[in-house]
């Protein structure tokens, strides 16, 4: 028995895995909950599937029955599977980022979901059933300024006396060109600071990877826009504490954590105009909106005035705190579970 069923049936850690486990890992202390799947860092051990289902096979002591929270087609294929199939005593809740049209399987998937909830107003106009938009939140304490930035960047081991970076799939969609070319601009008259592209390349953009690193070649930046791959969930509050700035040039983003993850650790940002970035921006005092081509152009300036900087840096993680915490998103998707235990 348990009230709450998270799923994770991704053995990759993806951005959507990164924002299911900073909620998990507040719910535990509020549910009787289990996690099915795949592990995720700090959460419950996971069960599988089966006993997933078996999980759910008699409702809870303290509800009419369980919760499942799915986050992935995947997921909601397997609940509906429980739900229609085996008849088990729950409801489904799906969680929809996505700020555009979703295909038919997709569409179908999320119109069988008892409730939705929608990470943007933008998402929730793609979706039936939104019970709340609920933006994604961070972990405030789990992400925190360092004392001394210089030295915490020391500490990575990366060269240089400053760093920046982008984070998440290499890929057109991403925009890591338009960091690359950004950075192409910047760093010849920023000889301190090294560029860093943390994340990975399917095979499927391997050309897309190679054709960026020979223009870095050709302009004689090996040795200083550098492509670590992923990095640890564990690692990385570590690393956005030691940035200066995190810079995010997507063509399309869904929500986009990385910027928010920045704010958290006192780090501004620049990024162009997708996923929920203009409202974490809080009208340009943590972080700068702009069209790929000026990024290297807002960067620069904002490297050259430190006191502009430390005035981010603050506003950032004040925003962070009081906007945008995972317990301010933990708390309203509870109160979509509590809606439907009490038949509404």
């Amino acid at each position: 028995m348990a009230d709450l069923i998270v799923t994770n049936f991704n053995p990759n850690f993806t951005g959507v895995s990164a924002t299911a486990a900073g909620v998990v890992r507040q719910q535990m202390a509020r549910y009787d909950m289990a996690l099915a799947g795949h592990a995720l860092p700090g959460c419950p051990a996971p069960i599988d599937k089966r006993a997933a289902y078996r999980a759910t096979r008699i409702p809870p002591d303290t509800h009419p029955f369980t919760i499942w929270h799915v986050r992935r087609n995947t997921e909601m294929r397997a609940a509906l599977w429980a739900r229609d199939v085996l008849r088990l005593p729950m409801r489904i809740v799906f969680t929809s980022a996505a700020q555009r049209r979703h295909s038919a399987l997709p569409r179908w998937l999320i119109s069988r979901m008892d409730a939705v909830i929608a990470t943007t107003e933008r998402a929730a106009e793609f979706v039936p059933h939104v019970r709340a938009v609920v933006p994604h939140g961070v972990d405030t304490e789990r992400f925190s300024p360092t004392p001394d930035r210089d030295q915490a960047w020391a500490n990575t081991g990366y060269p240089g006396t400053k760093g920046i970076a982008t984070i998440g799939r290499i890929r057109s969609e991403k925009g890591t060109d338009h960091f690359v070319a950004a950075m192409l601009r910047l760093l010849p008259d920023h000889p301190g600071l090294t560029a860093l592209v943390i994340g990975r390349a399917a095979k499927s953009d391997q050309g897309f990877l190679d054709d960026l690193k020979s223009q870095i070649s050709k302009a004689g930046l090996t040795d200083r826009i550098l492509f670590p791959g992923e990095v640890a969930p564990d690692d990385l509050p570590a690393l956005m504490q030691a940035l200066t700035a995190v810079v995010q040039l997507p063509r399309y983003e869904g929500y986009g954590m990385a910027p928010l993850e920045g704010m958290a650790s006192g780090v501004p940002f620049v990024a162009s105009d997708a996923g929920y970035y203009r409202n974490f921006s809080c009208q340009s005092q943590c972080g700068l909106i702009v069209d790929p081509e000026a990024a290297a152009d807002a960067l620069s300036t904002l490297l050259a005035d430190p006191d502009r900087h430390a005035a981010f840096s603050r506003a950032a993680r004040s925003a962070a705190d009081t906007r945008f915490s995972i317990q301010t998103e933990v708390d309203a998707i509870g109160g979509v579970y509590e809606q439907l235990w009490a038949g509404s």
